[in-house]
């Protein structure tokens, strides 16, 4: 068997593009795009799916692997992987920013935590539903779902494809606007709640000018928001299914896969 230079570049090639677009969906994925995984596991895990996967994809048609037309097939893998992982953030950013609107509602806000996988500082209340929300990622075997659809990508959308307009930017963003409603949807009933308290708080302070309103509004507020988070809490798994199966068929339509 012959190792000739046409037969090396032909199995780089149908190597380095899968890995790039996988590589790129682990990088851009929750859960297993955090910080707080080392990159050599990254690495380690990206390999061996690219490994896994290579026998199923068809081969790629590549002239000339050191050629300007093979750096432009690799940012498009790169921006295919992303856009197919930032899907998953969305979806946990949803419940996220959900969190950070009740906090600030019912004073809850004062107590911030650092997120790990962000580096910023969070509300305690957004990062418990973020934990909340990976957890429930990962129960519903979400990484495992979002690898089966970067591997239908590679049929669906091949290498090289039509070109840039493979890539749905616009829908992307778009879809993006899900996660405001789908948030304020489920921020909805306690900041109603937290309403009804403070408007209780406003007639007090009317039939009662002498009383410090500042001195027993902060602790109340506290616990009722507390109290609101706890009985609105069976609407969060209701909330995050439908999310879920709106991001699932939204990456259908974003890989063409029916």
């Amino acid at each position: 068997m012959e190792f000739n230079e046409s037969v090396i570049n032909q199995f780089i090639a149908d190597f380095i593009l899968p890995f790039t677009r996988v590589s790129a969906l682990i990088m851009a994925m929750i859960g297993l795009g955090s910080r707080t995984i080392p990159m050599r596991v990254k690495l380690f895990l990206c390999l061996a799916i690219t490994a896994a996967i290579m026998p199923a994809i068809p081969p790629v048609r590549v002239d000339n692997l050191f050629a300007f037309s093979t750096f432009l097939l690799v940012v498009e893998q790169i921006l295919i992987g992303v856009l197919i992982g930032f899907v998953t953030v969305l979806v946990v950013e949803t419940f996220t920013l959900a969190g950070q609107i009740i906090a600030m509602q019912t004073g809850l806000g004062f107590a911030s935590l650092v997120d790990p996988a962000s580096g910023m500082n969070v509300p305690a209340v957004g990062q418990f539903f973020l934990i909340l929300t990976t957890l429930l990622f990962w129960a519903l075997d979400g990484h495992l779902t979002y690898i089966q659809f970067v591997v239908v990508s590679f049929e669906t959308i091949p290498i090289p494809s039509d070109g840039f307009d493979a890539v749905k930017f616009k829908e992307v963003a778009e879809w993006g606007g899900w996660m405001f409603a789908t948030a304020l949807s489920l921020a909805l009933a306690p900041l109603t709640a937290m309403l009804l308290v403070n408007f209780s708080f406003g007639i007090m302070t009317r039939a009662a000018p002498q009383l410090n309103i500042f001195a027993i509004g902060f602790p109340i507020t506290m616990t009722a928001g507390l109290i609101i988070m706890w009985l609105t809490m069976g609407n969060f798994l209701v909330h995050f299914e439908l999310q879920w199966q709106r991001a699932v068929e939204f990456t259908c339509y974003l890989v063409e896969c029916r």
